[in-house]
């Protein structure tokens, strides 16, 4: 088997923790480290839950290193209201096993990825994109040394989620992710018009509840949660599962129907900060950024159960 070497850089934050579950159980994934950052929660909170994550995944292996604490240039948002106050959902949080690793997570990415071949690492990005910028800036032949790079974030037809025209994870750190699109590092992104289209259903819920082990549980009730969070807050009968799709492209990128476009994102304007403006009118053959417009839900699905019903 051919192993994809694998950085997650999160804010664990509900989804970002099915994500981290799917691509602990999935031994395709050779994964080097999980970074963490400020963004859905605290810092603190985020790096803890990472270690937690690892825990209940048996994955004790994997380094989880903090990153950072703040945007590039604004005050740190929050989204508790989604995630809980302690960023897991209903769950019980504890104190893990086992500490977060010494040294900061833009040590670690640079690292892993220079010392590598070139192409050989890639990074998953399930938060703000303030990391990966940092560590950019801080050695500035990374963005040519990656692998893929795959992003949640970002909306285009779906509109925002945060405002009118701004995602999340974009809105929360827009300084960074417009570093990210305009280095020379080959995007793939899938945002809420892709994400939206993956709803944690009734019966897809209860086929990862009716698996054994802790993982599955540990899904199952993140899920639930997220269900009752969106029909409170949104409306939504479903609620979409974003950050894990990351993960799913990853492993599957035949789930995902992708078209060739440019990326940039507005940093000016109160109004509109954090909107990604994509471009379409570009040329496939030389386009550095793939925005995903196509998701097959149900897939997805049965990838998260058929890799969780094998896991601890």
């Amino acid at each position: 088997m051919t192993r994809q070497s694998l950085i997650i850089d999160c804010d664990p934050g509900v989804d970002d923790a099915v994500g981290l579950l799917l691509a602990f159980a999935s031994p395709e994934l050779e994964i080097l480290a999980v970074t963490t950052v400020a963004g859905n929660v605290s810092l603190e909170r985020t790096t803890r839950n990472a270690r937690i994550l690892r825990q209940i995944a048996e994955r004790q292996d994997v380094p989880v290193c903090a990153g950072a604490e703040r945007p590039l240039r604004r005050p740190p948002a929050e989204a508790a209201e989604f995630h809980g106050a302690e960023g897991l959902g209903g769950l019980e949080v504890f104190a893990p096993d086992a500490p977060a690793a010494t040294g900061s997570a833009i040590e670690a990415m640079i690292e892993r990825v220079m010392t590598r071949p070139a192409g050989a690492v890639a990074i998953a990005v399930m938060g703000p994109m303030t990391n990966l910028a940092r560590a950019m800036r801080a050695e500035p032949s990374l963005a040519e040394r990656l692998g893929p790079v795959v992003v949640m974030g970002g909306a285009r037809s779906e509109g925002g989620n945060i405002t009118a025209s701004a995602e999340f994870n974009i809105w929360a750190d827009p300084d960074a992710a417009a570093e990210v699109f305009a280095s020379p590092c080959r995007v793939t992104v899938l945002g809420l018009d892709a994400t939206h289209q993956v709803r944690a259903t009734q019966t897809r819920i209860a086929a990862i509840e009716a698996l054994p082990g802790r993982s599955a549980r540990t899904a199952a009730a993140l899920l639930r949660f997220s269900q009752d969070v969106e029909r409170r807050i949104v409306g939504w009968e479903w609620a979409p599962l974003h950050d894990p799709c990351t993960v799913a492209w990853l492993l599957k990128p035949g789930l995902f129907r992708t078209v060739p476009c440019e990326i940039a994102v507005e940093t000016e304007s109160d109004l509109t900060r954090g909107h990604t403006a994509v471009e379409f009118r570009v040329d496939a053959t030389t386009a550095r950024h793939h925005w995903v417009v196509e998701a097959d839900a149900q897939g997805v699905f049965d990838l998260i159960a058929e890799r969780l019903g094998r896991a601890p």
